[in-house]
This record gives structure tokens, C-alpha cells and sequence, in this order.
């Protein structure tokens, strides 16, 4: 079905669209997926991506309720999403205060102020920079794509439904197999040899990892898949096979020139697509007429900036300096944000606090605390960006008016903000401050590395050398962002992409046919979805073991 003819199919009003039941099932469902988030990424480190789980639950939801239509299910769902990686921004930065000092104390003002700010200019930006991601850019946004399809084919039914739903049930069974049951193991095939240079070489056993690298295709997956040659195989290998360097140098030169490469990458973004296109983009903010995106007026955001600008300052603690790089910060960082995750599907966003944490200590005095409220602002605001540009993937799919999708970016957002305040704080109280870092009950891996980064970058040169090299690359047009993904991942990650890549090249040339009838993708859509669903469901269940326990 082409643009056009899914346009006509799916035609709907606004009223349509943005209706008050939808935003009712999307804020109990925001709630809850934000509460289980911030328990799941404190106690697992990491978070799957909420859309396919969402997807499933408004569209079910609404049916069930009647007179429902497509695109009134991918705004309830973008509502619903929003506030789980606003909770994940929290959870991978701010537990580091308490990891390096048990004694530092934190108002709930300041928290308060530092989230709601992070959702507030992720809103902005969202709005600001969708057009150009989504519509001039094209980016593949797999895990939009996925909840599109799942959309469109549970909408349409048939033969399709029925492989998608087939494929979906296939991975939620092995997903249960692996995570609850402990079938696999750690889930995880590790190549021993590799494992004595400081490498996590293996394989990691996913099958939504397959689908999104088959979705993304063998172009981008190739790209990534060199990048952790780079790091694993010439770095950490090479360079101690032959007497370069040793283990702990190694794996700072590993890291430092991946997080130089996505800087880089994130410099070449705004000098070569925003910079050129800032009036079209930026304009909105100081048109009478114009609107941000082409769906909502974004001339108070201006006013709003300076206005958070000085709350940063005063309510947080953290410096007119700091505040104001902290938000042109946000700015680069979510335009990496949305490049890393429309190529990839992967969100580092804990790597992009650490950059404009980095930053802003080098240009301003700002303390170790006020350090991490640095990093959470911009891990939430790209928590919510890389999230929600998910959802506009779909939407703009699906044609669903992303005004619509916007406000309900908006609801789920600020209610993530409150909620996932409040448990941090029940945590804290509960547990104490001595939880976050312990292995046995809150790890935090992800806090515990912003930790580590607040005293710098490991290793200048390999920064600048990745630095300059990404610029240059991303200005000829190579992707050199999931360059810097695979030097930075750990190694089974970028394996698990690299063969979903190739069975797309497989496919591509010796099953056109299937490949030009989007089987492929529908499988990869269901594959992707029944890990991401049981996922979800299994993290919920999780979060109320333990909170129970408190």
C-alpha cells in the first residue's frame, strides 16, 4: 500500500485522533510503565523499549472499547510511552551523587526542577526537529517501523496478520524461555578467546536485536558491525597483541573514541543539516505565523528557555554558566539522539549526558553534584526525544497528525517527570542511599559510569581523534554514528545486529520476491514485538516484587 493510498485509508480529524478516553488509558498506562522503569532500570541497567508493548495495549484497549481507529491508538500509545525513558534518563544518571558521596543530599525541589526541565525542552525540541529526522532525513527508526506495521496489519487482518502474529508468539515463547526460565543462561554466547583482552565478544541471544538489524538493512548494520571490529578486534585485541598498550589504557582508548565519534557526529549534524535549515527549523520559535515541525506554535519557547534557564540557576544550584550550556547542550544532544536512534534503535542516553556533562565542567566551576543534575537534563530530554521519534516514525507512517501525537508526548511526559520523582524518593527512603551500586539490590551500571566520567574524559587523544574524524566522515555522508555505536558497545550487541543485517542481505538477493512483498519485514516487525511485549510485562512484574518488598 503506498503513502498515498494509506493517507485515504487512515483519514482521520483530529478529534479523531486525540480523543479523552485515548489520553485516559495512555496517563494509567504512563503511570504504571514509568513507575516499573525507574525500578528496572535501577535494578537491571537497562530498558526495552516500551512502543511495541504500548502499541499492543492501546489498540487492544480501544477495540475493545469500540469505534475506535488507527490512528487514535498510535497517539494513546505515544502518550503511554513517554514517561518510561523519562524515568530511564533519571535512573541511568542521578543515583551516581549517592554512589560517590552516601552523604550528599538532594531537595525534591531540585529534582523536580531538573526533570520536569529535561521533559519541557525535550518537548521543544521533539517539536522542533521531528520534520527534519522523520520527513527531509527519512531515518529507518526500526522500532517505528515495527509498531507500524504491527498496527497495520492487526488493523487490516489476514495471511499477514497471521505471520505477524505467528512470528510474535515465536519470540515471546523465547523470550519467556530465556529471561524468566534462565533456559540459555545469561543468555548470552561468549567467545572465550576474546574475553582475556578486556573484550565482551560473543553473541547475544535476541531475536529483537535480529529483527532490528534486519530492519535497518546491511548498509547501516555493515557500518556498525565495523566500528566494533574497530573497537574489539584493533583496539582491545590488536593493540595489546601487539604491546601498544595494555588492558585498562586499551579499553580508555576504546570508549573515549567511540564517545568522540558520536560527538563528532553530533557537531556534523548541526553544522551540515540543522545549521543550514535553521531557519526553517528554529523559525517557529520567533514566527507570528510559523509553527515547529508543521503542528504546534513554538513561539513562547524562547521565554521558556530563559525562564529554565534561571530555575537551573537558582533552584538547582547549578550555575548561569552551567544552565545555559546545559540547555544548548540538550540541543545537540537530542539532534544525536535522534540520528543514533532512527539509524540504530539503540539510545545511549547516558553517553549524552556524559557529553555535556563533560562540557560544561570544562567551561564553567560547577559542583559534583550539580555535575549529575547536568547529565539527568539531558538523559531525560533525549530519553523522551529517542522515544517519541519512535512514534512519530509510526505516525508519520500510519499519517496520523503529529500535533495530535505532540500534546499526548505531553501528557505521558510530564506525568513520567512526577512519577518517576516520587519513586526515586520512595527508594531512597526505603533502601538508603548505600542501595545505589550495590550488585545486590540497585546496580545502576549506567549512574555508575557517570560517576566515573564526572572526572573527565579517560583518554584525550582517541576522543579528538574520533572528534574530528566523524565530522569529516559525516560531512561526505558515511554513517559514521553507528561508527561510533559499535567502537563504544560491547561486542555481543553489534554481533546480534550484524546477522539480522546480513539476513537482509540474504534475502535481498536471493528472495526478492519476499523481500519486495514485505514478509521480511512483518516477521522482523513480530519478532521484534513478542521480545519487547514479554519484556515489558516481565520488567512490570519485577518492579512489583519489589515493591512489595519495600
Amino acid at each position: 500500500m503506498s503513502q498515498e493510498q494509506r493517507s485515504a485509508k487512515y483519514a482521520t480529524s483530529f478529534k479523531e485522533q486525540f480523543t479523552v478516553r485515548g489520553m485516559i488509558i495512555g496517563a494509567v498506562g504512563a503511570i504504571i510503565l514509568t513507575m516499573s522503569s525507574m525500578f528496572v532500570a535501577l535494578k537491571l541497567g537497562a530498558l526495552p523499549w516500551p512502543i511495541m508493548f504500548v502499541a499492543l495495549v492501546s489498540m487492544f484497549a480501544l477495540k475493545a472499547l469500540g469505534n475506535t481507529n488507527i490512528n487514535e491508538i498510535n497517539v494513546t500509545h505515544t502518550a503511554m510511552s513517554a514517561g518510561a525513558m523519562v524515568a530511564g534518563g533519571l535512573a541511568f544518571t542521578l543515583p551516581g551523587i549517592w554512589m560517590l558521596d552516601a552523604n550528599a543530599e538532594v531537595s525534591t525541589v531540585a529534582l523536580v526542577v531538573i526533570t520536569l526541565g529535561g521533559v519541557i525542552l525535550g518537548l521543544i525540541f521533539t517539536a522542533l526537529i521531528r520534520k527534519y529526522f522523520i520527513e527531509i532525513k527519512e531515518l529507518p527508526y526500526p522500532m517505528g517501523q515495527a509498531a507500524a506495521e504491527t498496527l497495520i496489519v492487526g488493523d487490516e487482518g489476514g495471511k499477514k496478520a497471521g505471520t505477524l502474529f505467528a512470528s510474535l508468539g515465536v519470540a515471546a515463547l523465547f523470550t519467556v524461555l530465556r529471561d524468566w526460565f534462565g533456559t540459555f543462561g545469561a543468555g548470552v554466547v561468549w567467545f572465550k578467546k576474546m574475553m582475556p583482552f578486556g573484550s565482551l565478544g560473543g553473541m547475544w541471544l535476541s531475536l529483537m536485536l535480529v529483527a532490528v538489524g534486519f530492519i535497518i538493512g546491511p548498509v547501516f548494520i555493515g557500518v556498525w558491525f565495523l566500528g566494533a571490529i574497530i573497537g574489539d578486534f584493533g583496539i582491545l585485541i590488536g593493540g595489546q597483541m601487539a604491546g601498544l598498550w595494555d588492558a585498562a589504557t586499551a579499553a580508555s582508548i576504546k570508549s573515549s573514541l567511540g564517545i568522540g565519534l558520536m560527538v563528532g557526529t553530533g557537531i556534523g549534524i548541526i553544522v551540515k543539516g540543522i545549521l543550514p535549515k535553521a531557519k526553517e527549523i528554529f523559525g517557529p520559535m520567533f514566527s507570528k505565523s510559523g509553527v515547529g515541525g508543521g503542528m504546534v506554535s513554538l513561539r513562547w519557547a524562547p521565554i521558556v528557555m530563559v525562564i529554565l534557564a534561571f530555575i537551573f540557576t537558582f533552584l538547582a544550584d547549578m550555575g548561569i554558566v552551567a544552565s545555559i550550556c546545559t540547555i544548548i547542550g540538550v540541543w545537540l544532544a537530542t539532534a544525536m539522539s535522534s540520528q543514533c536512534v532512527g539509524q540504530s534503535g539503540i539510545n545511549p542516553m547516558e553517553i549524552f549526558g556524559i557529553i555535556v556533562l563533560l562540557a560544561t565542567k570544562a567551561v564553567s566551576s560547577i559542583g559534583q553534584t550539580e555535575a549529575f543534575f547536568v547529565a539527568a537534563i539531558v538523559a531525560v530530554a533525549c530519553g523522551l526525544v529517542g522515544d517519541v521519534m519512535n512514534d512519530f516514525k509510526a505516525g508519520y507512517i500510519l499519517r496520523s497528525d503529529p500535533k495530535a501525537q505532540w500534546l499526548g508526548e505531553v501528557i505521558g511526559g510530564i506525568i513520567g517527570a512526577f512519577v518517576s520523582v516520587v519513586v526515586l524518593l520512595v527508594i531512597l527512603k526505603a533502601y538508603g542511599p548505600s542501595a545505589f551500586g550495590n550488585p545486590d539490590m540497585f546496580p545502576a551500571p549506567q549512574a555508575s559510569a557517570v560517576a566515573a566520567m564526572v572526572g573527565g574524559i579517560s583518554h584525550i587523544p582517541s576522543f579528538v581523534i574520533g572528534l574530528i574524524a566523524a565530522i569529516i566522515l559525516y560531512i561526505v555522508n558515511f554513517p559514521v554514528m553507528t561508527l561510533g555505536l559499535g567502537v563504544y558497545l560491547p561486542f555481543y550487541l553489534s554481533m546480534t545486529a550484524f546477522i539480522g543485517g546480513a539476513l537482509r542481505f540474504v534475502v535481498m538477493k536471493a528472495a526478492p520476491k519476499f523481500e519486495e512483498g514485505g514478509n521480511g519485514q512483518i516477521i522482523a516487525a513480530g519478532l521484534l514485538g513478542g521480545e519487547a511485549v514479554v519484556g515489558v510485562i516481565i520488567a512490570l512484574i519485577q518492579a512489583v516484587r519489589i515493591m512489595q518488598s519495600l
